[in-house]
């Protein structure tokens, strides 16, 4: 919530009120509203891309949101539970386990309070948390810099090249709905709420030990720097807030590697999972192999897309972000870049980074009418609802 908006508080010690807390819910709500609307907006043009393509390809829109690649996986877990492995023609075996729990447990849940299937409930999902995702990227940007560019940044967010997979029945959009609420909670100076949304982002993907990275290298220098100024008095609580928070933070990503390894039988099961998957990390080996057998043209402008990513990581340290921001956009990353994974599944896993937009969100600010800000991002939707429905029609997995 905007912190110019002031609401009666309760006496000291008192519970809050209700209506204390509605009006509160509905103050910041009717701020997030714009920034709402306009993802809400761009999104819906790539689904109206995606419908008018499929069906001139004789596909069916819904079956490709939702019933491709990683979205079985999750709902053969919601139905069945774990226990699956596919062997593929070379002998190479995919056990389910590398999927983490958060998101089959909601579609089996709702699925089973509502008329909605496994793979619809997954749909319905992955849309309800872009919308919290939303309103957490635009509750970051709005604190930093004004509502303007919280609404500037949900919509260029809902706009990234990949943004078709937020429409999908993926994890993506419910990690960066967890993730954001958690790094504004870092802003706001509440350890104990981050450390909690970590915990179920733990359950959602393994790119979590980003945000548990970034809640731990904020708390270990905020602590430092108040040891060296020598501050000590009135602060005992928050460091045990902060310390709290911290010491939650990883409790979700380890509860499920130590679930694994009971369930496997052994201490590192999870990590051979995932390398049974080819998702080990390598430092960066197979990006450089991928590069070294393109083609050249190829080859030139994968090295652009990293430039201009390395730039884009220069720009949010100049404009001195938030650590925990800088500290999470950057570790979301570099994980994504040194995995031996499928290389076209990369610019998917680094969407989460949302700190990332915000130096072209600053850059479209400072245009000089709302109707230019308005006509680029028509521009971006139009662009990235054309490759969202031109990969989700192609053969691979995004």
């Amino acid at each position: 919530m905007p912190d110019n908006q002031t609401l009666p508080r309760p006496a000291s010690g008192a519970p809050p009120r209700p209506a204390g807390v509605r009006l509160r819910a509905r103050a910041a709500l009717a701020a997030a509203a714009p920034a709402l609307a306009a993802y809400a907006a761009v999104r819906a043009v790539g689904l109206v891309v995606l419908h008018v393509w499929a069906s001139a390809a004789g596909k069916d829109a819904r079956h490709l949101l939702g019933g491709r690649w990683d979205s079985v996986w999750y709902q053969r877990i919601a139905e069945n539970g774990y226990g699956y492995t596919a062997t593929l023609p070379d002998g190479t075996l995919h056990p389910d386990l590398a999927f983490f729990p958060l998101l089959p447990a909601l579609e089996r849940s709702l699925a089973a309070v509502t008329p909605l299937t496994v793979r619809d409930a997954g749909i319905a999902l992955a849309w309800l948390a872009g919308l919290c995702a939303a309103w957490g990227v635009y509750a970051v940007g709005a604190r930093l810099h004004g509502r303007r560019a919280g609404v500037v940044l949900a919509a260029l967010w809902g706009a990234y090249p990949t943004a078709f997979v937020q429409s999908m029945a993926y994890t993506e959009t419910l990690f960066t709905a967890l993730a954001a609420w958690a790094l504004y909670a870092v802003l706001r100076d509440r350890w104990v709420v981050a450390g909690a949304l970590s915990v179920l982002a733990g359950l959602t993907r393994p790119s979590a030990a980003a945000l548990i990275a970034a809640l731990a290298v904020t708390a270990a220098v905020a602590l430092v720097r108040e040891y060296r100024s020598g501050a000590r008095r009135g602060l005992l609580r928050r460091r045990a807030r902060m310390l709290l928070g911290v010491c939650l933070a990883p409790l979700g990503w380890l509860a499920y590697v130590v679930f694994v390894a009971v369930r496997e039988g052994g201490p590192f099961a999870y990590f051979e999972v995932q390398a049974e998957w080819g998702n080990s990390i390598d430092g960066g080996r197979a990006l450089a192999a991928f590069i070294a057998r393109l083609p050249l043209p190829a080859a030139l402008g994968l090295c652009a897309a990293l430039g201009l990513l390395g730039w884009l990581v220069v720009l949010c340290v100049r404009q001195r972000q938030p650590l925990p921001l800088l500290v999470y956009g950057i570790a979301v990353v570099v994980v994504s870049l040194i995995g031996s994974g499928y290389f076209g599944s990369r610019p998917r896993l680094m969407m989460p980074a949302f700190p990332l937009l915000l130096p072209p969100a600053l850059a479209l600010l400072r245009l000089r009418t709302t109707a230019r800000t308005a006509g680029v991002l028509t521009v971006l939707a139009l662009a990235s609802a054309g490759y969202g429905a031109w990969t989700l029609l192609g053969p691979g997995p995004p």
